[in-house]
């Protein structure tokens, strides 16, 4: 029953979350199964990040700056990023912006969801750590993948001589958010709370900014009903 709990918890956050950010669409809802299998992916990455995370520390060692922007900024969002592009980007479900945050928040989640399972199953703690789990790790996997999807979502229909500059951003700006994330909380130690809480307003507000142009930007907004709600 315990385990139960546990799980439970460790869980939540990560499906409501995309719960949340799927219900957003507001003109062209993706397949679930989709959705899902993404979602899924996002679970089985864990393990080849996991991998190739320890490579990178006996390599590079444990350094603030290499630990925050290379073990763990770069081969998780590399990796989520890769998946993503080569499974999702060019399917036929792929057809508005918004789709690109419905799919890299669906893999981010699952690997947030995974390592939220681990953390609870590996390093038992009390409820209020789970909450502030799902208030920052796992929130933060969801916006990077909201910005990473908006910028896939720019250059799947951005005219071809821009595509590659968004593809580009949809990499590193996810990599960058997320390794000064990983930053603030090594390098600030017992005061990081005062930091990243700003942070994470800010990103979300970056984030609910970028859900509102990518749903402005639909090609099925109009006869919807809606035109005069979304522009910006």
């Amino acid at each position: 029953m315990l385990l139960f709990s546990v799980l439970t918890a460790a869980i939540a956050p990560g499906v409501s979350l995309l719960t949340y950010l799927y219900l957003r669409d507001r003109y062209e809802a993706e397949p679930i199964h989709m959705v899902l299998r993404m979602f899924v992916l996002g679970v089985l990455v864990v393990v080849p990040i996991m991998v190739l995370q320890r490579g990178f520390q006996i390599w590079l060692g444990d350094g603030p700056i290499a630990a925050a922007f290379v073990q763990s900024a770069f081969v998780e969002e590399f990796l989520k990023w890769f998946v993503l592009y080569h499974v999702i980007y060019n399917h036929t479900e792929f057809d508005e912006p918004y789709d690109g945050i419905v799919y890299a928040a669906s893999i981010s989640l699952g690997f947030a969801t995974m390592e939220n399972v681990l953390y609870a199953i590996y390093t038992p703690s009390s409820f209020g750590t789970q909450i502030m789990r799902a208030l920052l790790p796992v929130s933060g996997h969801a916006l990077f993948g909201v910005m990473m999807g908006y910028y896939l979502g720019k250059a799947k229909f951005a005219p071809k001589s821009k595509t590659k500059l968004f593809l580009v951003i949809s990499l590193l700006l996810p990599i960058m958010l997320h390794g000064l994330y990983d930053w603030i909380i090594i390098a600030t130690k017992h005061d990081w709370m005062w930091f990243i809480v700003p942070f994470m307003v800010l990103l979300w507000m970056w984030g609910l900014h970028k859900m509102n142009r990518a749903n402005a930007r639909s090609p099925f907004r109009f006869g919807s009903g809606h035109e005069d709600e979304v522009k910006l």
